[in-house]
């Protein structure tokens, strides 16, 4: 489907390979990714509540190969994570959760947790998410752009908890105004799609969303 749709890069999900995959297995799983013209940019999201899970999830990404882990550790694992991070020489992207859990509910509050931590410590900016928390995710990207390594790109109905993801374009999200934003500040990360919409049957909305998402950029 990746394919079909000339999608070239995957934030690899433990669903995707497992985190005690070992080396055969990784080799074989990168070997099929190459085969559909795909690259492995990331692992994530990982959650980790203790020490000994903050170790899997860079030790799965080394052996993965990649510099990026889209994390959720534990508030209270952080200078744990620090220095996990500075061992592996790899990013840590904390990933958002909105008004659905207390842990790391927008922007502002992976912003308070990192910015006087290692630079290699920031955050993965879900604008759904944020802005279902009630935060606004153009001002959130201007502001802490240089802490964002990864964005997790949906649309939403509305504002509130109460809100859903639908497809890219038939929300409220202004996504030419957050593609002028990135050029602005000049934003290098990831924009990954993450479509929580029809989950048994996503592929027409995936389709779709990837195919707005384009335009925009050509259009902008």
């Amino acid at each position: 489907f990746m394919q079909k749709l000339d999608v070239h890069y995957l934030c690899i999900k433990d669903f995707h390979l497992p985190l005690d995959s070992n080396e055969e297995q990784i080799a074989a799983f990168k070997a099929k990714l190459a085969k559909a013209g795909v690259t492995g940019y990331g692992v994530g999201p990982i959650y980790m509540k203790s020490e000994a899970e903050v170790d899997r999830a860079f030790a799965y990404a080394k052996r993965v190969g990649v510099n990026l882990v889209v994390g959720v550790p534990n508030y209270d694992l952080l200078d744990y994570t620090e220095k996990v991070v500075k061992q592996y020489d790899i990013r840590l992207a904390i990933h958002l959760h909105g008004p659905d859990m207390p842990l790391y509910p927008d922007a502002t509050d992976i912003w308070e947790h990192v910015k006087d931590r290692d630079p290699r410590m920031g955050m993965c900016l879900d604008i759904g998410h944020n802005l279902r928390y009630g935060s606004d995710s153009l001002r959130d990207l201007k502001k802490y752009y240089k802490r964002v390594f990864d964005m997790h790109m949906k649309d939403v109905t509305g504002n509130t908890k109460a809100d859903h993801s639908v497809e890219l374009g038939r929300g409220v999200i202004d996504f030419p105004s957050y593609v002028r934003i990135m050029r602005k500040v000049g934003y290098t990360g990831s924009v990954s799609l993450e479509y929580e919409k029809d989950m048994k049957t996503p592929f027409n909305g995936i389709a779709e969303s990837v195919g707005y998402f384009r335009g925009v950029c050509a259009a902008v």
